[in-house]
């Protein structure tokens, strides 16, 4: 598009109202408690400790004498994780930490915040309601569903005395290499905005600083770019150009942080050149500043000392404090050594950290506990009762979540649904594993003691036996986990007998994938499937019976080698506790697919990519010396998903087809069931910016909304996207509408748009 017709806002950040609208009774007790404490005080509200620094030597209770140390020397003001490392009940939770509360408020005169990764329900706590994992919530398509989830969530992890949850995580899992890719909403910035802002709103309630006790500060992370690392490990480097960094990766932050989110979590690893943890321009330029936030930001575990360990950018743990916290880290989780606390006071007392810098993180701390109520309730309320625990409703919710979320990518001569008299072949090593269908962060960190916590509920096998009948399913695994072992070991593989039972059998239900695993440990050098895996469908497709293929992992494992094989492909993703139960009812029809994938599948493992590429990133062949061409060749797109039902797209219309940078704009679209069954359809919103200064991405997505409809019923579907909403960031960094033309694209349908008046922001005036 032509620079033409550009209007230029450069207005200041001081114009900018506050993030979280302040509270001036709170400001007057926070400046009164700031002006009493020492340096000593002041500094120990900023480390952050994990519970076995004040457990007894066998990690089974607290050690009076270690909290005495921690709280009495150090005045520490913050606790993380479980209280004896593995997920406790909630009475456990609430009696451990009401003996911290009462230590610190004895100790240092103030209360503690307590938080942990309850990232998918209250996935710590025995007995809780989990729910499915971030990148199935993406799946679902369903803003609504999210909020729910994660206000039961909240309800849940409160009841433990657990005010703080290190969630959501709106990394954008842009790179299928990377381990972590499961716990986020996917590779948009769209979806991960809408998704992060909604599971904010449902773990906070609507009052940011006055959150209730059925409510918890929610901590958005890892803030930012950690999910395209160069490598595609974890907690390595990222190149991401500015642009790209401002326009995507700092998308989601952006849109929760302006409606309340209280606190952020910092990625881990450098982006371009620099750890996160030691950017000041990101952390406080555009963070803190650029949004006029006064919510808090905490690192991630022990990456302080990283700066020196790891990333050798400074000279010394102690440089490392100094680097970090000039920064604008506020709270360090640091998390076994209270060095931070000695090391911070020196700098303070050598001037080489400003005492301002201090009160600044130390105000924000105090935001942090005063909205969350803990200077009136420090302890937990045994009269709440939170009698709603684990209740018949939240376990609705979930498995209403899971339905939504599980992907039929593939259905050929309708083999789906299954009729109740099929005789089931059940194999893969999935078949028969909780562990599998929860991941990690779920009652242990990794998520392999979730066979032993989740024995109420139903692994696939359970399910299907439930559904179809215990005699029309047969169990033969051929392929199985080891246990105790690396989370991605096998026994060794007995694919004769699943090949024998499959005689016996009408169709052959095949549950592959991965293993549970969390962060660093769950890096891997392949991304294709095991050849034990592959192995098992090459010779159950020898026997001639229709194959189901159901994907049970936590990224996209190439399987262009077996998809071929089979018949139907179902991807589950890691759908929690009724992830089982969700596909027996998805495979008997007795409920609809409607989940859509929320990334980009790649088809081979060199040629990855996202649906927002360049356009240029797809050239034809092109004859010269040689010949050579760059298709983009995937497996399935973003947000591919099918159904038992079809639905017709009809009707496109905008209310103006004409703009300026600042109208808005209102979409509608009929969508009809035409169908003979009931279902919920994800109705996706793209453009194009066809001509731009910079090269255009292909597509993106603008709006989505999902609906319900009975068979031969239509609805009206109507979405409004703000003109500004399709600028882009610019190679100077600043947001830019241009002048030209854009195709709308919305099912089957498509219509084009001209802005005729474009504009060039700063990042605070698009706000």
């Amino acid at each position: 598009m032509l620079l033409l017709g550009l209007t230029s806002c450069m207005g200041g950040r001081d114009a900018i109202s506050p993030a979280i609208p302040q509270d001036p009774e709170m400001e007057k007790k926070i400046e009164q408690i700031l002006s009493h404490l020492t340096l000593t005080e002041k500094v120990g509200q900023m480390c952050q400790l994990t519970a076995t620094v004040i457990n007894n030597p066998e990690n089974t209770a607290l050690s009076q004498e270690k909290m005495d140390e921690v709280f009495g020397k150090y005045k520490v003001g913050s606790i993380l994780n479980i209280p004896f490392g593995v997920g406790q009940p909630k009475e456990v939770w609430s009696r451990y930490i009401e003996d911290v509360q009462q230590n610190s408020l004895a100790k240092t005169g103030l209360p503690t915040v307590y938080g942990v990764d309850q990232i998918h329900g209250a996935s710590y706590t025995v007995g809780a309601t989990l729910f499915p994992q971030g990148i199935n919530m993406a799946a679902t398509f369903n803003r609504e569903l999210a909020r729910k989830c994660a206000e039961i969530g909240a309800y849940e992890t409160r009841a433990c005395g657990i005010p703080w949850t290190f969630s959501p995580v709106v990394d954008l899992g842009r790179d299928p290499r990377w381990p972590r890719m499961w716990e986020n909403y996917g590779e948009d910035p769209y979806v991960s905005a809408q998704m992060g802002l909604m599971t904010v709103k449902g773990y906070q309630g609507d009052e940011p600083n006055h959150i209730d006790a059925y409510h918890v500060a929610a901590c958005m992370k890892h803030y930012m770019g950690y999910g395209v690392p160069t490598s595609g490990k974890d907690r390595t480097p990222a190149a991401i150009p500015e642009a790209v960094l401002r326009e995507k990766h700092f998308a989601p932050f952006k849109e929760a942080v302006r409606n309340g989110a209280l606190t952020i979590m910092v990625n881990s690893a450098s982006v371009n050149g620099l750890p996160v943890h030691a950017n000041k321009e990101l952390l406080t330029g555009w963070l803190k500043e650029g949004l006029n936030w006064d919510g808090m930001i905490v690192t991630d575990w022990n990456d302080i000392n990283n700066l020196y360990e790891r990333e050798h950018i400074a000279t010394s743990k102690k440089d490392a404090v100094r680097l970090a916290i000039n920064a604008g880290i506020d709270m360090a989780m640091t998390p076994f050594e209270t060095q931070f606390c000695t090391d911070l006071v020196e700098l303070v007392e050598e001037k080489k950290v400003p005492l301002s810098r201090i009160d600044d993180a130390v105000r924000r701390i105090l935001h942090l506990k005063f909205r969350l109520g803990l200077f009136n309730q420090p302890t937990w309320d045994t009269a709440l009762g939170y009698d709603r625990f684990a209740c018949e409703e939240f376990a609705q919710t979930s498995l209403e979540a899971a339905i939504e979320s599980e992907v039929l990518l593939k259905n050929e001569k309708q083999l789906l649904p299954l009729k109740k008299e099929t005789r089931i072949l059940l194999t893969g090593p999935n078949a028969n594993s909780m562990r599998c269908l929860n991941g990690g962060w779920s009652y242990s960190w990794s998520g392999d003691r979730a066979d032993e916590f989740a024995q109420p509920y139903h692994t696939i096998y359970e399910a299907l036996r439930n559904t179809f009948g215990a005699d029309q399913v047969m169990y033969e695994p051929g392929v199985t986990w080891r246990e105790n072992g690396n989370w991605w070991e096998e026994k060794t593989p007995e694919i004769g007998k699943a090949v024998a039972a499959a005689s016996r059998a009408d169709v052959i239900v095949a549950c592959i994938g991965e293993n549970s695993y969390c962060e660093t440990p769950g890096n891997l050098d392949d991304l294709h499937l095991s050849r034990n895996q592959v192995e098992l469908i090459q010779s159950l497709s020898r026997t001639g019976k229709p194959i189901i293929l159901i994907l049970n992992e936590g990224r996209p494992r190439l399987v262009h080698e077996i998809e071929p094989l089979a018949e139907a492909v179902v991807d589950i993703l890691l759908p929690s506790n009724y992830g089982g139960d969700a596909l027996a009812l998805l495979l008997s029809g007795q409920e609809n697919f409607s989940g859509r994938l929320p990334f980009t599948y790649p088809r081979y493992a060199n040629s990855l990519t996202t649906y927002d590429f360049k356009v240029s990133e797809q050239v034809s062949t092109m004859a010269g010396q040689y010949n050579y061409s760059a298709d983009i060749d995937i497996q399935w797109p973003f947000g591919y998903g099918l159904s038992y039902t079809q639905f017709r797209y009809s009707n496109f219309q905008v209310d103006r087809k004409e703009f300026t940078a600042e109208d808005e704009l209102t979409f509608t679209i009929d969508v009809e069931n035409v169908g003979s069954c009931k279902g919920k359809e994800a109705v996706l919103l793209y453009s194009s910016d066809l001509v731009a200064s910079s090269i255009p991405d292909a597509i993106r997505l603008r709006n989505f909304e999902k609906v319900e409809l009975e068979p031969v019923q239509k609805t009206r579907v109507s979405m409004v996207v703000k003109a500004s909403d399709l600028a882009f960031v610019g190679l100077d960094g600043k947001w830019r509408l241009e002048e030209g033309d854009f195709t709308m694209r919305c099912g089957t349908e498509q219509l084009n748009i001209h802005c005729f008046q474009g504009k060039v922001w700063e990042e605070a005036d698009i706000l």
